[in-house]
This record gives structure tokens, C-alpha cells and sequence, in this order.
């Protein structure tokens, strides 16, 4: 730098000084944006001057601009300015600048950089606050990096001053990676250090507790919780009521919803998508939609999840129609349907035999700037196979290829469930190998729709082949494959080997469908087997299947044979 340019930095410097710290960074930022060459000296001057008056949030957003290089600076270096900072008596900055350097590199993103600065500030002997420490430690649960939280917390817990949302911050982070033998012994170190859990605390553990499938936990929670005189919020109730749902314990779920309101906790946004979401699942889309009302009378704005939501519940229920039109009541409301949106109502026109209309919508969402998925082809795909169209079909496969996807194992379970479905096996059989040297494995639903394709071809011997290889690559037939199978020997009149058939469900825990139980009776009557067929109608009976149907075939059996 020439003696004239220090003269000019000097007086720069000389006159921030004078002024109050903001001014004099709105003096330091002008004479940057002027192209002023800053020094480690200058920007130490002006650190120590904001830090001075405690600034720290203009201090750690100046730092955050020189880790940035939005501030030129020559030499610029973390190690100089401290060394500034020390050699110009301002070691009383010192505290403070770290803390700001830490803040910076945590909103900077570089875990590694801030942990250093940490380490260096308590091993100089320097005590960071507890707000430091808690932003470093929630950055470490964001990047779900449990070893690093759980190392970080144990050297530091006895060098520096926690608080409760020291606690808050790691049984959140612990309760969302699903370790909760971790998050409860952090909540016995808190009580240890006489440190109340807060009503968040135990939302978190709850929301664990619920995540991990403790469902008894959570209530335990729930209840202690009203023990120590903390009032559950609209959060508390909703991770609960989901929890409940998940477990497939609807009625407990919707008895706490309305304890919920009689507790004077009103629901938000989220417990009523989760309650909608119920709803939409069990069926019971009238009562979602008067939900949907609800939150308009009171005022709570859904969002596009409250949306989508009640879009596939309508698509469930074959109303594509009406699907769509709640798509332009979203638009109206100032929302823009994303992927999920439009991959539901192609999926529920596709269900509904439209491809037709599933094509414009795939050219809208193409026109509205959002890229069709994988997934969103293997609808569409899915779609034409039912209709019979292999020749759309194939069209499609090329297309996602051209737009970089590689067909996935649901993709070549669609291709060979398609082929299948127009007695092609050997197209069929085609596909699985290709599906092989994709490097993708066979599942059971890749399984059943090539069962499903034998048995319908009335070839019961590749069916039962494919059948009894399951085991050795270790899958386990479903309750739709069992049926089928059943269902092609009835076809065949084999009522031998539909009974061997029922009797492994029976065996594995599983109940036939009536169609089974019919079908198998039928073929034990044609055969005159009528004790095995009435013992399959009191089996029926014991397994809650109606058996009116085949009572009737026998009865009616006996007759015609009498």
C-alpha cells in the first residue's frame, strides 16, 4: 500500500472512530463498496469498535463477509486479526470475536472450521456463552451427525454454561435419528442439574417415542407430563395423534383430538392435515372435507399438503373430475400444485381408464416448468398397460430414458404385469431378465404378477415353479399370491391343491379372501367332497368371512347330485 493510500486508510479509520458503531459501519461498508483495500489492522479496528458496544450480530455478519470474500481484504486471515486484536491491547475483543467467528462459520456452513474456533476459545481459557454453544450444537443435529453431537457435548458439557435449551437442542437432535436411550439419559443429566424440561423437551421425546413405534412410551410422556404441570400445546397433541395413527390406534387418536379441544389447545395447520390425512385413508372423505371447512370458519390457512391430501382422497374414490377442481380452488387461493399434485390426479384418472386426460395434465405440469419424475412416468405407464396400450407404453419407457431415468424395479414390475396382462409371458419372462442385468432385484409384487400371469394363462406348473422359488431368494409369498394360486388351481379344478394352498395361509397367519373360500368350495363340490367343503365354511365362520355364498353352493350341490 502507498503512503498515500495509508494516509487515506488512516483518516478513514480515524473518523469510524468517532462515530457510533452503526454509523461507523455504514462508513466502513461505503468506503468498501468504493474499492477500499481493507487490512487485517482496519477490520480489526472496526470489529473491536462494534464489539465494544456489543454488536455482536453486525460483528459476526461483517465476519461472514470477509468468509465470503464479499469484502476485499489482502491477507486476510481469522489467525491475523486475533493477532491484531491482542497486539493493539484489545484482548477484551477477543472473547467476542470468537463467538462471532464461530456464528460465522456456522451460518457459513463449515462444521469443521467452527468446532476448531470453539476448541481454541474454551482451551485459551475464554468461556463461550451458552447461545454459542447451542448454535453450534443445533448445527450438528441439522447435519444429523450423531457421533459429532454426542462427542461435542460430552467434552464440552463440563467447560461450559448449559441451559435447558442446551438439553432441548440434543434431545430433539437424539429423539429424530431415533436414539432415545441417548435423548432420555440427556433428560436425567437436566434433572440431575436441577434444570426443569420445558413443555418442547417433552414434545421431542414424545415425537421420538411415537417415531420409533414406543407408542406406551409416549403416553407415559404425555401423562407425566400433565403431572408436573405442563400444558400440552397444539404440537404436543399433534406428534401424539399421529403417533396413534401410524400405530393403526385410530380411536385413541381421535379421543385425544377431542381432548385436545376440550383442553383448550386448538388445532393448527398440522394436527388438521393429520386428522385430514386419517380421514382421506380410511375412506371417509365427507368428514375430511368438513374438516377442510373447519379450518376456513376459524381462519387457518391450509397448504399445498392440505391439498394434495384431499386430492387423493377424492382419487380414491374415482372423482378425478372433482379432484381437479379443487386443483383450481388451490390456484385460487394464491397456491401452485407441485409434483405431488399433478402426479396424484394423473394417477387418479389413470385409475379411472382416462390416459387421455392423464397426457394433457402430464403437458400442463410440462408447461407450468416442473420436470415429470420417475415416478410420474411409472403412473403413466401403469395407465396404458391397463388400458391394453403396450404400444404408449413402450413410447413412455423411451421417453424417461431420454430424460435420463433408468427404469426402476417398480417400472419393470409395471412392463412385466403389462405384458403379462396381454398373455405375452415370454415378453413377460423378457423383462424380469432385463430386470436382472439392470442389476435390480425381484420383490414379491414382481413375483405376484408373474404368478398372477401363469395362473391367468391356466399354466399352474411355471405358476407353482415360480412360487416355490420365493424361498431361495428369500421372499415370503403374500396373501395376494396365495390367493391366486388358489385361484388358478380352482380354475384348473385341482381342489387338492387349492386346500394345500388354504392350509399354508392358515399356517403363516393369513386369512383367505372369500373369492378363495368360494372358489375352492365349489371345486370340493363339483368333486362331491362335502365334508372338506363344510369344514372350509366353518373355517369361514371362525376367520370372520361370511359364508351365506357357499352355504347356498352346497346346499344347492347336494341337490342336483341327490
Amino acid at each position: 500500500m502507498s503512503s498515500l493510500s495509508q494516509r487515506h486508510s488512516m483518516a478513514v479509520l480515524s473518523q469510524m472512530l468517532k462515530l457510533p458503531p452503526i454509523k461507523a459501519l455504514s462508513l466502513f461498508n461505503l468506503a468498501t463498496q468504493s474499492g477500499f483495500q481493507h487490512t487485517p489492522q482496519s477490520i480489526s479496528i472496526i470489529l473491536h469498535h462494534l464489539l465494544s458496544f456489543r454488536k455482536l450480530s453486525h460483528a459476526q455478519s461483517l465476519v461472514l463477509k470477509l468468509l465470503s470474500s464479499r469484502i476485499s481484504s489482502t491477507s486476510f486471515t481469522v489467525p491475523s486479526l486475533l493477532s491484531h486484536l491482542t497486539a493493539q491491547n484489545h484482548f477484551s475483543s477477543c472473547s467476542l470475536f470468537y463467538e462471532s467467528i464461530i456464528n460465522a462459520y456456522v451460518q457459513y456452513q463449515s462444521v469443521e472450521k467452527a468446532l476448531f474456533y470453539f476448541h481454541e476459545m474454551v482451551n485459551k481459557g475464554l468461556a463461550p456463552t451458552s447461545n454459542t454453544f447451542n448454535n453450534v450444537l443445533n448445527f450438528l443435529v441439522k447435519m444429523r451427525n450423531s457421533d459429532k453431537v454426542r462427542s461435542f457435548f460430552d467434552e464440552m458439557k463440563e467447560r461450559v454454561v448449559l441451559d435447558k435449551y442446551s438439553f432441548g437442542i440434543l434431545v430433539k437432535g437424539c429423539s429424530d435419528i431415533g436414539d432415545l436411550d441417548r435423548a432420555f439419559e440427556a433428560l436425567g443429566c437436566m434433572e440431575k442439574m436441577d434444570l426443569k424440561p420445558n413443555v418442547v423437551i417433552y414434545t421431542s421425546l414424545i415425537d421420538g417415542c411415537c417415531k420409533s413405534g414406543e407408542i406406551e412410551k409416549a403416553k407415559e410422556l404425555f401423562c407425566e407430563m400433565g403431572e408436573l404441570g405442563l400444558a400440552a400445546n397444539q404440537y404436543t397433541y399433534t406428534v401424539l395423534i399421529n403417533g396413534f395413527f401410524k400405530k393403526g390406534l385410530k380411536k385413541d387418536g381421535f379421543e385425544l383430538y377431542e381432548k385436545m379441544k376440550t383442553d383448550g389447545a386448538l388445532p393448527d395447520l398440522y394436527t388438521y392435515n393429520t386428522l385430514i390425512h386419517e380421514f382421506c385413508n380410511g375412506g371417509r372423505i365427507l368428514r375430511a372435507f368438513e374438516l377442510f371447512d373447519e379450518m376456513h370458519e376459524r381462519g387457518v390457512a391450509c397448504n399445498v399438503v392440505t391439498y394434495n391430501t384431499l386430492i387423493g382422497g377424492l382419487c380414491q374414490h374415482m372423482r378425478a373430475l372433482d379432484a381437479e377442481e379443487l386443483v383450481d380452488q388451490m390456484k385460487g387461493g394464491g397456491l401452485s400444485p407441485n409434483l405431488i399434485t399433478f402426479n396424484t390426479l394423473i394417477d387418479g384418472y389413470c385409475k379411472a381408464g382416462r390416459v387421455d386426460k392423464a397426457v394433457s395434465l402430464l403437458n400442463q405440469m410440462k408447461s407450468s416448468g416442473l420436470r415429470p419424475s420417475l415416478i410420474t412416468y411409472n403412473i403413466l405407464i401403469s395407465g396404458f398397460s391397463k388400458v391394453g396400450n403396450l404400444s404408449r407404453v413402450m413410447d413412455l419407457v423411451r421417453e424417461l430414458e431420454e430424460r435420463g431415468f433408468a427404469p426402476s424395479k417398480v417400472t419393470y414390475t409395471i412392463l412385466i404385469d403389462a405384458f403379462a396382462r396381454s398373455n405375452d409371458m415370454d415378453k413377460a419372462i423378457e423383462m424380469l431378465s432385463g430386470m436382472k442385468k439392470a442389476g435390480l432385484v425381484a420383490d414379491v409384487c414382481t413375483y405376484g404378477v408373474l404368478i398372477h400371469g401363469w395362473c391367468s394363462e391356466g399354466n399352474m406348473m411355471e405358476a407353482f415353479k415360480l412360487f416355490r422359488s420365493m424361498s431361495e431368494v428369500d421372499l415370503k409369498p403374500n396373501h395376494v399370491i396365495y390367493n391366486t394360486m388358489i385361484n388358478g388351481y380352482c380354475r384348473e379344478g385341482n381342489s387338492y391343491k387349492a386346500l394345500m394352498m388354504l392350509k399354508q395361509m392358515f399356517e403363516k397367519g393369513m386369512v383367505p379372501n372369500e373369492a378363495s373360500y368360494n372358489m375352492t368350495i365349489q371345486v370340493l363340490c363339483n368333486d362331491r367332497k362335502w365334508k372338506e367343503a363344510e369344514n372350509l365354511c366353518n373355517d369361514m365362520i371362525k376367520c370372520g368371512v361370511q359364508p351365506l355364498v357357499a352355504i347356498d353352493m352346497i346346499h344347492e350341490a347336494k341337490v342336483k347330485d341327490s
